[in-house]
C-alpha cells in the first residue's frame, strides 16, 4: 500500500490476530477469577425465579384500596336497606371507604408516618 492511501486502509495482520488472541485469553482469565470469588448464593440463584420487588406492594395497596370501596359500599348498601334512605347511605359509606382505602394505600407507601403506639403494636400489625 502506498502512503497515499492513509493510516485507515491497513489491513490487519498477524500481529493484530495475535493481540485479539491475548485480549481473549486475558478476558476468560478474568472471568473465572470473578467466579471464584462470587458468593455462592449469588451462584445458585434461580433464573426463573419471578422478580419480587414492586409487584406484591403494588397487589397489596391495589387490594386495600378495593377492599375500603367495596365494604364501604356494602355498609352503606345496608344502611340503607335497613333505614329506608337510598341512596344517601350508599353515596356517603362509598366515600367513606374510598377515604379509608386511599389512607390504607398512602401508609403502605410510606407518604403518611404510622401513628406512634397504635400502629407499632405486635396485636394490630399487619404480617406481610
Amino acid at each position: 500500500m502506498s502512503e497515499a492511501d492513509g493510516p485507515g486502509n491497513e489491513r490487519p495482520g498477524r500481529e493484530r490476530r495475535d493481540e485479539d488472541a491475548s485480549l481473549s485469553r486475558r478476558l476468560k482469565d478474568l472471568d473465572r477469577r470473578i467466579g471464584t470469588v462470587r458468593p455462592e448464593e449469588e451462584k445458585v440463584a434461580d433464573p426463573d425465579a419471578p422478580p419480587r420487588t414492586g409487584y406484591a406492594l403494588a397487589l397489596r395497596m391495589g387490594a386495600d384500596l378495593v377492599a375500603g370501596v367495596l365494604v364501604g359500599a356494602v355498609l352503606g348498601w345496608g344502611v340503607d336497606w335497613l333505614l329506608g334512605t337510598s341512596p344517601w347511605g350508599l353515596i356517603v359509606f362509598f366515600l367513606v371507604g374510598f377515604a379509608a382505602g386511599l389512607l390504607s394505600v398512602m401508609r403502605s407507601a410510606g407518604m403518611i408516618a404510622k401513628r406512634p403506639g397504635i400502629d407499632d403494636d405486635p396485636a394490630t400489625r399487619r404480617f406481610d
